[in-house]
């Protein structure tokens, strides 16, 4: 069995009533708080990095507490890392694509404040310790939340108020955790590991929709990003006048293409009207596969502050695309 090291960035898990002046929870625990409300846990390491909810993270804080990640485990050392569930799923990519297949990393948190009648952080966090503790090495990061095991990169949040807030809609948990026995059924196809000191480049998200005349894209590319990924309808479509304009860069940057829908996938030769995959993909997008678009973006940052470009950049979403 493992050591583990919890790392705490804030988030739902460690929030508390404000108190006075202020209405509603807000993170106060420390990662040593989180651990030392629960019984048993006394072997436990700790450490805070961040103190933020989810949606006030940004790059460089996403990138200190995946850093912090990647620095604790080893093949004697897991990670528990617990974050506000707003951008879970980009966090947790971020450390997958960043700490390669040693010890697991495992990201987890709460839908319920700390302080809130039925909390359910402090279950959340014994089984994310008891994986980041006895699962198999080569699992990557994974999201560990209600009892259930999910893939960083096939991860996405379903539900905005419920326990069981995350699911893998494409192909479902990789495992469970069971009066702390891990199960691990599955095991995630593994990718190369990048290791960005930054992410500062602009890449937008963007999506269509019924009637897209195209204005969207166009002002997001008259920001200068340095890549963008583009949300498309169905399998890979897009309206014909949002292709003219993409057609219009396609040398300028690196598009990635992610679809609308949760188990969707980007096809290849299936239709040949105006607009369909095959068109879109000789304007240049490279089909991101089951990706989710936030996930695809944090993989295109960490990609372009390593430099990677042109067949280099295509290979990375590539595999097990």
């Amino acid at each position: 069995m493992r050591a583990v090291t919890v790392l705490s960035a804030g988030g739902t898990i460690s929030s508390v009533d404000g108190g006075a002046g202020r209405p509603g929870a807000v993170s106060r625990l420390d990662a040593a708080a989180l651990v030392g409300a629960i019984p048993g846990l006394e072997h436990v390491e700790t450490r805070s990095v961040r103190a933020l909810n989810g949606s006030q993270l940004s790059l460089d804080d996403a990138l200190a507490v995946a850093q912090a990640a990647c620095t604790e485990a080893d093949a004697d050392n897991g990670v528990v890392v617990t974050s506000g569930t707003d951008t879970i799923e980009e966090l947790a990519v971020l450390c997958d694509v960043m700490c390669g297949d040693g010890a697991p990393v495992v990201v987890t948190g709460a839908i319920r404040p700390a302080s809130a009648t039925g909390a359910d952080g402090p279950a959340n966090l014994v089984d994310a310790i008891a994986v980041a503790a006895t699962a198999i090495a080569g699992l990557g990061t994974v999201v560990c939340f209600a009892g259930e095991v999910h893939a960083a990169r096939a991860v996405r949040k379903v539900d905005s108020t419920a326990p069981h807030a995350f699911g893998s809609p494409r192909g479902g948990p990789i495992g469970r955790v069971v009066e702390g026995r891990v199960e691990i059924a599955e095991r995630p196809v593994r990718h190369p590991a990048l290791r960005p000191e930054r992410l500062e480049a602009l890449v937008p998200i963007v999506p269509t929709w019924l009637g897209d005349d195209g204005s969207l894209l166009d002002a997001a590319l008259g920001l200068r990003p340095a890549g963008l990924v583009l949300v498309a309808l169905g399998g890979g479509h897009l309206p014909p006048r949002t292709l003219s304009v993409l057609r219009q860069a396609r040398d300028d940057l690196p598009v990635v293409g992610t679809v609308r829908p949760e188990r969707g996938a980007f096809l290849r030769q299936t239709y040949g009207f105006e607009g369909a995959e095959g068109d879109v993909l000789d304007a240049g997008v490279i089909p991101a596969g089951h990706l989710s678009p936030p996930a695809a973006r944090m993989l295109l940052l960490a990609a372009l502050g390593t430099g990677a470009a042109g067949e280099d950049l295509a290979r990375l979403f590539a595999v097990g695309a």
